[in-house]
This record gives structure tokens, C-alpha cells and sequence, in this order.
């Protein structure tokens, strides 16, 4: 009875070892890279919607988990080359850094996490993200034609023709190039195949802060990024047809950086989203607004941190309005009067919020874990409705 009930699990076993391998792409740029220091993580721990991930993300020692079943491989950039990292999903594989006490997540951790819940079979992450890139360049796929640069590009020498959709290419070359050796990045692969389930894209600061590129519309009605609305739709086409999944789930993560009520952002992040009103693309195609995962109580602590980098300023620029208008103070007069500014305005508990929950600026989510945790996991559960 035990022989038969041993056959019975090593062949259960064998039959989840060599089911085909699911396998989902991630890719963006800096915020889709990751910024979020492991040293964040106990932040997590404190809001009840993100402390039941902060259990899966960090052991009972409180180290990140190695999450056996769930592998990945990520191109990215450091010191102006690519590089590829690649192994068990763990915390490290946001933005690269040399010193390990500073690994950083992005969405990645969580969104494979759930995906290895999800799924018996084996799970494979291929991401690609570099920092400061743009969709109406770098990114620009083949159906949007080439860049038309304007006279400053030319001038400047930037964004030709050359570089044109460089990364796009980049992008799709490693899923290709990934797939084709699945071995040496799921060691126990055996050659039963693979799917792929799903395409998080997570990108956007540079192209709304490129007002040559998005010029202000004479009609205020119009949205002035309507062309990234555009360029987005072409860009879910053409990696479709480059991977030949004409049906793949695709998630845009909509920029949120500041909260629900950044109202600056409000045009472009409708103009994100707009892939998701054209009918070709109803039921497969989504938008998550990544601001409901904003910290408004960390963004309160950095306005104040920004008051002080600006009487900093005043400080050593003598300005006018400042306390050190007529130039008398001393380095260390400065100093002093810095400190006794930061104390009246950022309170020991806001101190303690700060350096247990951010590590980064705001327009990188202000480094914060809890901010990624839960963005991942949203990308992920959406693709799963998707798939339903």
C-alpha cells in the first residue's frame, strides 16, 4: 500500500514537474526597475492591507525568501551596459546595486509571488527595464514609425534614427533569446514547453515631462498626450505579434506617483489608459492606477524634507528671504540653524516613518517596499481575471 501510494505522489510529482512553464513579462523603466531598498521592508509589516505579503516576502528571521518554483530573468542597465541577472526569484532584482545590504525590489517580488501561488507549474519572470527611457523613442515599436525629431534633438544630437525602438528591440530579443534556453534559468525545465500568460508594462516619466514631444493643445479640451494613448496601442500590437500571442493578457501600469490626487498627472494618466477603450482590445488589455498604492503618509514627510532642502538653499544662496539674508552666518551658524529647523517642522515619530519606509525620491515611489509589494501583487491578480 505505501509502494503504491509512493508511485501515486512521485508520478503527481513528475506530472506538476512537466507541465508547461507559465511565463510572464515585465517591462518598463526605472519604477518598473525598482527602487525600493530591502531595508524598507518592515514598513510593510504596518499597513493591514500589505502585512499578509510582507509574511511571504521575509522568512521568519526576517531575510527575504528565496521563493522556490517561481524563477526569473532580467535584463537591465548599470554603468551604461546591459546585464543580465537571472536565478530563484528573491529580493535583488530591482535596480542593481553593489552593495547587497541595498537590494532593491520592484513590482517583480510580489507579482511572482502570486503568480507561484497561482499556478502548480513552474513560473518564469523574463523582465527588462532601464532607467529614463521613453515610449516615443526608446521604447517605440515598429507600427509607430520612426521619431520625427525635433530642431533642439538635432542639435543636442539625440533620439535618432538609429536609436529609434533600440530598446524595444532589446526587450523583445531577451524574451526571445530567454525562451529559446528556458534551461538556464529553470534548471529542472525538461523540455515540456511553455506559455506565455501575461505583459505588465510600467513606465512613463519621461515621456510626460517631454513637453517638445507632447505640446500643450490650443484646444484645452484635448489631451495632449493623446499620441502616448496611440503609441501605447501600437506598442500592445506589435509585441503580440513579435512573440506570436495575439491574445496575451497586458496590464499598463498607470503612473501614480503623488496619490489620487496629484492633479498635475491627471491628463497623462488617462492618456496611459486609453489602450483600454478600443475594442480590439476589451477584456484583454488593462490599466491599474498604481497612486491608490501611493504613501500619502510618507509623501507629507517628504514635502517637509523638500521645505528643508529649499531653506538650505536660501542658507548658502543668501537669498533674501531667507535668515541668512545679509551673509553673516557661518558654515556651522548654517548648520546648527538647519538642524533646530528640521526639529520644528519633522516630528522623532515622522523621523522613524522616514527611514523605516523610504529609501529613494518621490518620482521612484519614494522607495518604498509597501508601495512595490502591493503594486506587484494588483498586476498580478489582474492578469489572473484576465485569464479567466
Amino acid at each position: 500500500m505505501r509502494t503504491k501510494l509512493f508511485g501515486l505522489m512521485l508520478l503527481t510529482a513528475l506530472s506538476v514537474q512537466a507541465g508547461k512553464v507559465k511565463v510572464f513579462i515585465l517591462a518598463g523603466q526605472s519604477n518598473m526597475q525598482g527602487h525600493a531598498k530591502v531595508t524598507t521592508f518592515d514598513y510593510v509589516g504596518d499597513d493591514p492591507r500589505s502585512a499578509p505579503l510582507l509574511r511571504k516576502m521575509q522568512d521568519s528571521k526576517g531575510q527575504p525568501r528565496i521563493h522556490e518554483g517561481v524563477w526569473i530573468s532580467y535584463l537591465t542597465g548599470k554603468r551604461g551596459e546591459n546585464t543580465t541577472k537571472q536565478g530563484k526569484l528573491t529580493a535583488g532584482y530591482g535596480a542593481l546595486t553593489d552593495k547587497p545590504e541595498d537590494a532593491k525590489i520592484g513590482p517583480e517580488l510580489t507579482f511572482g509571488i502570486a503568480m507561484n501561488e497561482a499556478f502548480d507549474e513552474p513560473v518564469l519572470l523574463i523582465k527588462t527595464a532601464w532607467g529614463g527611457k521613453s515610449l516615443y523613442h526608446d521604447f517605440r515599436s515598429p507600427s509607430s514609425g520612426v521619431y520625427q525629431r525635433t530642431e533642439q534633438d538635432i542639435e543636442r544630437k539625440r533620439f535618432t534614427e538609429e536609436m529609434n525602438g533600440h530598446y524595444y528591440r532589446l526587450m523583445i530579443n531577451h524574451v526571445r533569446e530567454t525562451l529559446k534556453n528556458i534551461k538556464q534559468v529553470v534548471p529542472d525545465y525538461s523540455g515540456q514547453g511553455y506559455e506565455i500568460e501575461g505583459f505588465v508594462w510600467f513606465q512613463g516619466w519621461n515621456d510626460m515631462v517631454n513637453r517638445g514631444v507632447y505640446p500643450q493643445q490650443k484646444n484645452r479640451q484635448a489631451n495632449q498626450y493623446a499620441n502616448y494613448g496611440k503609441w501605447m496601442a501600437n506598442f500592445i500590437r506589435d509585441v503580440r505579434k513579435d512573440l506570436k500571442a495575439p491574445r496575451m493578457p497586458f496590464v499598463i501600469g498607470v503612473m501614480g506617483v503623488g496619490g489620487k490626487n496629484n492633479e498635475k498627472q491627471t491628463a497623462f494618466r488617462e492618456a496611459m489608459a486609453m489602450p483600454t477603450k478600443l475594442k480590439e482590445f476589451k477584456g484583454n488589455v488593462t490599466a491599474i492606477q498604481t497612486s491608490d498604492f501611493w504613501s500619502d503618509e510618507l509623501g507629507a514627510i517628504a514635502d517637509k524634507r523638500g521645505q528643508i532642502r529649499n531653506m538650505s538653499y536660501k542658507l548658502r544662496k543668501q537669498h533674501k528671504s531667507g535668515p541668512n539674508a545679509d551673509g553673516k552666518m557661518s558654515k556651522e551658524d548654517q548648520r546648527k540653524y538647519l538642524q533646530e529647523y528640521e526639529k520644528k517642522i519633522i516630528s522623532e515619530h515622522e523621523a522613524d516613518l522616514w527611514k523605516r519606509g523610504a529609501s529613494n525620491a518621490g518620482y521612484h515611489y519614494l522607495g518604498c517596499a509597501k508601495t512595490f509589494a502591493l503594486m506587484g501583487d494588483a498586476f498580478a491578480r489582474e492578469i489572473l481575471k484576465l485569464q479567466d
